[in-house]
């Protein structure tokens, strides 16, 4: 299934994020996916993020979609050069698996690997440009390909709260041109921020996801504020976490905190994708806090 036939049909998409282990057994990520996620639109399957070597998304996302789930395969182009990245498509269009987010990802200094040697031979713009010609039935040389040629909804990402938010709406027009037929953001904390970007992005006439991340401790979102760029918790939000350590501990002032954004920023935007971190199970509180 297509996320982007449910935003033509006018359903607000709920999708959230799952990392694949550092390894190769499965068991306890496709049951908490079974149990916590089932009943979200979709289940991204992050790849080898923060530039930590994990099992790899697509084998992921066929063993979710054999679970009975829809994933959303996200595809970085640190890791694979064109040849690679075009021929994880086909495989992944072989697989039946029908949605993808582009990415360029994040450099492999980041990670556990960082004397790996980055790739980078495309970008997420060129990606994109990438999947069209597939769906096209020509490759990034030039050739015809044989048979039917893949269809995918291809997503990408924005950073609606940046500093820049000029820059922040070009990277998205270049990947509107490019093919980009949905968006999920990075997570947002300031929702005036986010209406505001929203009511200049909706020129592109392209469904946005709000990006959430359950904050859990001050701790974590005063890290974020230092080291993710596009992110600010507030200081009100920080004084929140700080208030009542058992409550935060527990995680309920961060659903809290999480399904206040949802609810301001729902009327201006298409979708909610939750990014859990390991917090799986709160997923279901957050969404009936948050009325959806």
């Amino acid at each position: 299934m297509k996320i982007t036939e449910l935003f033509k049909q006018g359903e607000f998409v709920v999708s959230a994020e799952v990392g694949p282990p550092k390894g190769i057994n499965v068991d306890h990520l496709v049951e908490e996916a079974k149990t916590y996620l089932s009943g979200i639109t979709a289940v991204n399957v992050t790849d080898n993020q923060s530039s930590v070597m994990r099992l790899g998304s697509l084998a992921t996302c066929k063993v979710l979609k054999d679970a009975g789930l829809t994933p959303i395969y996200q595809l970085t182009c640190r890791d694979r050069n064109r040849i690679a990245l075009q021929s994880d498509l086909l495989s992944a269009a072989m697989l039946g698996i029908e949605n993808v987010l582009c990415l360029t990802g994040d450099h492999t200094k980041m990670g556990d690997h960082p004397q790996a040697k980055p790739v980078f031979d495309l970008d997420s713009v060129s990606l994109l440009h990438t999947i069209k010609l597939l769906e096209e039935g020509v490759d990034l040389g030039g050739n015809k390909l044989v048979g039917e040629p893949p269809k995918f909804a291809k997503g990408a990402v924005v950073s609606p709260c940046s500093d820049s938010v000029d820059a922040q709406l070009a990277k998205m027009e270049r990947k509107v041109a490019a093919g980009a037929e949905y968006f999920q953001t990075q997570a947002v904390y300031e929702p005036e921020k986010f209406i505001q970007f929203m009511e200049k992005a909706k020129q592109f006439g392209v469904p946005v996801q709000l990006g959430i991340v359950i904050p859990k401790s001050a701790g974590m979102a005063k890290f974020m504020n230092d080291n993710v760029a596009g992110i600010h918790v507030p200081d009100e939000m920080l004084a929140e976490l700080r208030a009542d350590k058992e409550k935060t501990k527990a995680g309920i002032t961060g659903i809290e905190i999480a399904a206040r954004i949802i609810k301001e920023c729902k009327p201006y935007c298409q979708g909610v994708h939750i990014m859990a971190l390991g917090w799986e199970s709160k997923v279901p509180a957050l969404l009936e806090l948050a009325g959806l």
